[in-house]
C-alpha cells in the first residue's frame, strides 16, 4: 500500500462509525473563552472552521472543563451546569462547524476534563486560596522545591494545597463527566474523548505522587474512570464515540529515578483492563503533567532515539499493539491506538503506521502551524514523490531560546532568575496559543472581507515567527480584544480583569 494510500485509508472504530482517514488533530490548549471561562465563541467558531475545510479523519476540541470552580488557567470552554436549549446552542453551532459545510466525514469529539488539584488560584474559577477537589490532600509542586525557593514560591502562589475528595464528592465528579456526554451527545457531536492525562484529576488518581488513598480509589485502582465510562455508555447511543488520552509515563513511584520497566508494565496493565472492558473505542497514548511538562516542550521526531520522550511513547504504543493485535485477528475489535507527538514529516506518518506504533496519527502544534495538513498531504503525493521518504517538514517550529534567553534587554534578568521548569515549558505553550488566537482572527476578518468584497479568497495560514517567548507569554495574557472587553461595561471587564491577574501573581 503506497504512503498516501494507507495514511488515507479508512479505520472502523468498535462502536460502528467510521473514520475517512487516520489524521487526528487533537485537543491542544486554546484560551479563546472569556476569563472566567464560558461557551463557545465566535473565536473557537472562526478557529474550528479552518481546520473542518481540509477533511480531517477526527478533530477534537480543547479540554472542555465539567467544572466551573475546576479552570486550568481560565478561559476554558466549560459545560454548563443546566443543560437547555438556550445553553446547547453554542455547541450544537460549534458542532456543526466542525462536520464542515458542507457536511463532510470528519469526526468531532468533544474533550472532557476536569482539572482537580491543578486548577490554579483565582483563574481556576474559586475564590483566591480556595482549595481545589483532589484525590489526596497533596498540593501540586511539592516536589519541584529542588528548583530553588523561586520556584516553591511560585507554585505556592499559583496552586494551593487540594481538599481530598469525599465520596459524595467524587459522586459528583462522576455525574459532571455524565452531563459533559449528554451535552455533547445533545449537540450533535460524535463522541467525547476523557482526559486521562497531564496531571488533571483522572489521572491524578492514578499516580502515587498525587494519590496516597487506601480505599477503593487507591492509585492502583480504575475504578473511577470505570464508573464515569459506565455511566456514560448507559446515557449515550450504541454509535456514540468514547475515547481516553492516557497517560503513559506517570506511573514512576514517588521517589525519581523508579524502574522505567516497572512503570512501563503497570501503565499497561491499567490498559489491558480498560481494553477488557470493551467500551472504549481509541486510545491516545499521552504523558507529562505540569510538574513534569513534557507534553507543553517540542518535540521532535519519533524516529529519533535522542529523544527519549518520544520514544517512550512509541515503544509503549507499539507493545500495546501487539498485545492487541490478536484481538484484531478475532471477532473482537479493540480500541484504536493514537500516537501523538513528534509527527511533523510525511516520512514520520507513514513510518508509524507501518511499523505498527499505532492505527492513529494524532496532529497538534503541526495542525496550528499548517491547518491545511490533509491537503498539503495530497498535493504532495506525486508519482515522483513519495511520502514515506519526504522528510520535508510541514512547517518549521519557532525558535524561542534565543528571543526568550538572549536578546536584550531581558537576557539580564533571565540570568538571575531561577529557572522554573513551568514556566519554560509555559512560553512554547503560550506561542502556540497565540497563534491559535491569530489563527482565528484571521478567520474572522476574512468573513469580514468576504461579506464587503463577495469574493472568498483562501490563502493558508502564515504563523509570525518574528514572536518570541516572552512576547507570546505577554500577548496570551493581555488580549485586547478577549470575548469579556468586546461586550458593554468595558472599564468594569477591564478592573475585573486587572484585578485578577494581580491576585494570580501574587501581587
Amino acid at each position: 500500500m503506497s504512503s498516501n494510500n494507507i495514511i488515507f485509508s479508512e479505520q472502523l472504530l468498535p462502536c460502528g462509525k467510521t473514520m475517512q482517514n487516520r489524521l487526528v488533530k487533537v485537543a491542544m490548549y486554546e484560551h479563546l473563552s472569556s476569563i472566567l471561562g464560558g461557551p463557545p465563541n465566535d473565536f473557537h467558531y472562526a478557529l474550528y472552521s479552518a481546520w473542518s475545510e481540509h477533511d480531517w479523519g477526527m478533530i477534537i476540541t480543547g479540554n472542555v472543563q465539567v467544572s466551573q470552580e475546576h479552570l486550568s488557567l481560565g478561559r476554558d470552554i466549560v459545560v454548563p451546569k443546566v443543560l437547555t436549549t438556550q445553553t446547547i446552542q453554542p455547541f450544537q453551532k460549534l458542532a456543526k462547524i466542525i462536520h464542515g459545510n458542507p457536511p463532510s466525514h470528519t469526526l468531532a469529539i468533544l474533550q472532557l476534563n476536569h482539572s482537580g488539584r491543578q486548577s490554579s488560584n483565582v483563574l481556576g474559577g474559586r475564590l483566591p486560596f480556595v482549595s481545589p477537589l483532589g484525590p489526596s490532600a497533596i498540593r501540586f509542586g511539592r516536589l519541584k522545591r529542588k528548583e530553588g525557593i523561586f520556584s516553591d514560591i511560585f507554585h505556592r502562589l499559583l496552586f494551593q494545597t487540594p481538599k481530598a475528595m469525599s465520596s459524595a464528592e467524587i459522586d459528583d465528579v462522576v455525574s459532571d463527566f455524565v452531563r459533559g456526554a449528554s451535552l455533547a451527545l445533545q449537540s450533535g457531536f460524535d463522541g467525547i474523548q476523557l482526559h486521562v492525562a497531564h496531571g488533571y484529576l483522572l489521572a491524578q488518581f492514578l499516580s502515587p505522587k498525587s494519590n496516597t488513598r487506601t480505599d477503593e480509589y487507591s492509585y492502583d485502582s480504575l475504578l473511577l474512570l470505570n464508573r464515569i465510562v459506565k455511566a456514560i455508555r448507559e446515557v449515550v447511543t450504541e454509535d456514540f464515540i468514547l475515547g481516553i488520552k492516557f497517560n503513559a509515563s506517570d506511573y514512576s513511584l514517588l521517589e525519581e529515578g523508579g524502574a522505567k520497566a516497572a512503570q512501563e508494565e503497570r501503565a499497561l496493565a491499567h490498559l489491558r483492563q480498560v481494553v477488557w472492558w470493551q467500551t472504549v473505542d481509541f486510545i491516545e497514548i499521552s504523558g507529562g503533567d505540569y510538574e513534569n511538562p513534557e507534553f507543553m516542550v517540542s518535540p521532535s521526531s519519533i524516529v529519533s532515539r535522542k529523544n527519549s520522550r518520544q520514544a517512550f511513547f512509541a515503544q509503549f504504543s507499539s507493545k500495546l499493539m501487539k498485545e492487541l493485535s490478536p484481538m484484531s485477528s478475532s471477532n473482537e475489535r479493540p480500541p484504536l491506538i493514537l500516537l501523538t507527538g513528534g509527527l511533523c514529516t510525511p516520512a514520520h506518518l507513514y513510518t508509524a503506521l507501518t511499523a505498527d506504533y499505532a492505527h492513529l496519527l494524532g496532529i497538534g502544534r503541526a495542525s496550528v502551524l499548517c491547518p491545511n495538513l490533509p491537503t498539503v498531504l495530497q498535493s504532495r503525493q506525486t508519482a515522483e514523490n513519495d511520502l514515506s521518504s519526504d522528510l520535508t517538514p510541514f512547517k518549521p517550529e519557532p525558535d524561542l531560546s534565543l528571543s526568550f534567553t538572549e536578546r536584550r534587554p531581558w537576557r539580564w534578568i533571565w540570568m538571575y532568575v531561577p529557572k522554573v521548569t513551568l514556566i519554560g515549558a509555559g512560553v512554547g505553550m503560550a506561542w502556540y496559543a497565540v497563534m491559535i488566537r491569530r489563527l482565528a482572527e484571521e478567520r474572522i476578518r476574512r468573513v469580514d472581507d468576504r461579506k464587503d468584497s463577495k469574493i472568498e479568497v483562501r490563502e493558508p495560514f502564515e504563523p509570525d515567527y518574528s514572536i518570541g517567548g516572552l512576547g507570546a507569554v505577554l500577548r496570551m495574557w493581555v488580549w485586547i480584544g478577549a470575548p469579556e472587553l468586546r461586550q458593554t461595561h468595558f472599564t468594569s471587564h477591564v478592573a475585573v480583569y486587572t484585578t485578577l491577574m494581580i491576585l494570580c501573581l501574587g501581587g
